[in-house]
């Protein structure tokens, strides 16, 4: 990528909106402020441009390490192994490259190459083998600096994450729950409507129809008293026939009415009891049945009874007096349901006598079956025929697949549904109760059942998450008391170390030179590994001596500086010692 792109890029990022709040500023300035004064001091004595120079670097690294971790990192640890002086970088960077990279294997590789350069930087390798010891505290120090903090930030931001995944998935289940609930209320509600629109429907039309019989008459007869006492009956199913739908709503829990509370549900097996109404009623109604019997699922046996029940009242109340059809014929794959009429009786299409006043209609009823046969798989076709009457056709597969749009087929003649006035409202029928979710049948405004398993499936991700989690705290508290177990181990050692090998000034007065080597050596401490480092200048060596060095137990207050007693023996006696301070 172009350098000046790539510094563009950056420069957004880090101006982006939201990314500086009042609280980060200042933090960030301390940040600065910190790792800019550390850089300048440990420079200064390489000049006042060294100082500028390391001083703008620190601070440019501190900022950037927000944007960019990975590189930040490497920055920083490759610098504060060539000079001490940027190591207040090492932990910010570690930090926030441990929070702020995602992928695993991007900060294995980060920190991988950040100890690389830092140890580099701080054995200089290229000088040649580098001292085991100076390897240790090389690695002990980038662990201690570096790594810890970067699986702090690293546990911090997966455990944010995960708190957030929490929040945002319980708020979910509530507003899921609360939809869902308000849904099987709104659908309890429009069932209800439907079935006292259906059952009331019906039964009124049939009435209207007696009563326009009844008002006709000169007088009562015995046909006439037949006709009231079909009226009563009629108006007695009504009455149970609403006190059922009504009880619907006395149930404990909307959506979650007992089955025995809810109107029955009919089928097909109905039909031949609505055509003996009928007949009852004065209509000329003639029943057919071809093919084999078959049975349907419950939500489409109730849509052929629905539109049977639907189309003979429409006829009764549109078309008093002329001959109807019904007809059930049994397809292969499908049940044909076809109601038809020859249209009213009466002189140049008048209303047939005994009609009565015009039937009040809704015009919503051919709506409400063209929905239910949607619902099953099946579709309805409504229109006048060719003799001046009215045709009303469902089919209605026997499995009741969903086969068509969401929209519905259109009729195979190009009628609409602006056929007869009807009065149901659109309904899918108390057989298809199955739960559905908010926005449509799925839940999310797709097809099909809800998804009741999807909340389990959502928490046990969350479950492995969390244990994820849990596994990276594991393995980075071990990692940590490791790395702090060692830190401390390397400390009391280097303690004992020093505090073993150190002579004091006294015993350094004691000793003569022409000493026996011997008793010499006898009373010097153990040698130190910690003075293997010692590199600086020392006098001059007599001339075929053998010589051992031990620290003195007072030493300068320049942490650069080491104060020594060094020991020269020849033919088994001492024959020179010194008291110097060098360099490390």
């Amino acid at each position: 990528m172009n350098p000046g792109r790539q510094a563009y890029d950056t420069w957004r990022r880090l101006t982006a909106d939201g990314m500086w709040s009042g609280r980060r500023i200042v933090g960030e300035t301390l940040a600065v402020i910190a790792t800019a004064a550390v850089a300048a001091v440990a420079l200064s004595g390489a000049g006042a441009a060294a100082a500028g120079l390391g001083a703008v670097a620190a601070a440019a690294v501190c900022v950037v390490r927000r944007v960019l971790p990975a590189t930040a990192l490497v920055a920083a640890c490759g610098l504060s192994g060539l000079w001490g002086g940027f190591w207040l970088l090492m932990p910010l960077a570690g930090w926030s490259a441990g929070g702020r990279i995602r992928a695993a294997p991007r900060v294995v590789l980060a920190v991988t190459g950040a100890f690389a350069l830092h140890w580099a930087g701080v054995t200089a390798p290229w000088r040649g083998a580098p001292d085991p010891q100076e390897l240790l505290l090389a690695t002990v120090g980038f662990v201690t600096t570096t790594v810890l903090p970067g699986l702090v930030g690293r546990y911090r931001a997966q455990r944010r994450a995960l708190l957030v995944a929490l929040h945002e998935h319980n708020e979910q289940l509530l507003r899921e729950r609360e939809m869902i609930a308000a849904h099987w209320r709104l659908r309890e509600r429009q069932r209800i409507a439907e079935d006292m629109h259906d059952s009331l429907g019906h039964r009124l039309a049939l009435l209207t129809v007696q009563t326009g019989a009844l008002e006709v008459d000169s007088g009562l007869s015995d046909d006439q008293r037949d006709r009231v006492r079909e009226l009563r009956e009629a108006a007695a199913e009504a009455m149970r026939e609403l006190r059922e739908a009504v009880g619907v709503l006395h149930a404990d829990g909307a959506g979650d009415t007992a089955p025995s509370a809810r109107p029955p549900a009919r089928g097909v097996a109905g039909v031949e009891e609505l055509v003996v109404e009928a007949r009852r009623a004065g209509a000329a109604v003639e029943l057919r049945r071809t093919g084999e019997s078959r049975a349907l699922e419950p939500a489409a046996d109730h849509a052929a009874y629905r539109i049977v029940q639907e189309a003979l009242t429409n006829a009764l109340k549109h078309a008093p007096g002329a001959a109807l059809t019904v007809e059930l014929r049994f397809e292969p794959d499908a049940l044909v349901v076809e109601v038809a009429d020859e249209g009213a009786v009466g002189a140049e299409g008048a209303p047939a006598p005994g009609a009565g006043p015009a039937a009040v209609s809704g015009g919503q009823g051919l709506v409400g079956l063209r929905e239910r046969a949607r619902l099953v798989g099946g579709l309805l076709h409504t229109g006048p025929t060719a003799g001046g009457g009215f045709r009303v056709a469902g089919i209605l597969p026997y499995d009741s697949a969903p086969r068509y749009g969401a929209d519905g087929p259109a009729s195979p003649d190009g009628c609409t549904e602006e056929g007869r006035p009807g009065a149901a409202a659109p309904s899918r029928g108390p057989a298809d109760d199955r739960p559905r979710g908010p926005g449509g049948p799925s839940g999310r405004g797709g097809s099909g059942p809800v998804d009741w398993q999807a909340p389990r499936r959502r928490q046990r991700e969350l479950d492995t998450a969390v244990g994820r989690t849990w596994r990276g705290v594991v393995l980075g508290g071990g990692t940590a008391a490791v790395c702090a177990g060692v830190l401390v181990g390397f400390g009391l050692w280097a303690l004992r170390e020093w505090e073993s090998s150190v002579l004091s000034p006294g015993a350094y007065a004691a000793i003569e030179v022409g000493d026996d080597e011997a008793s010499v050596r006898a009373g010097l401490p153990e040698e130190s590994l910690l003075l293997a480092d010692v590199d600086g200048s020392e006098p001059p060596r007599p001339e075929g001596a053998r010589c051992l060095v031990r620290a003195s137990t007072e030493q300068p207050d320049d942490p650069d500086l080491v104060a020594l007693f060094r020991f020269c023996f020849a033919d088994g006696v001492l024959v020179a010692k010194d008291a110097y301070t060098t360099g490390w």
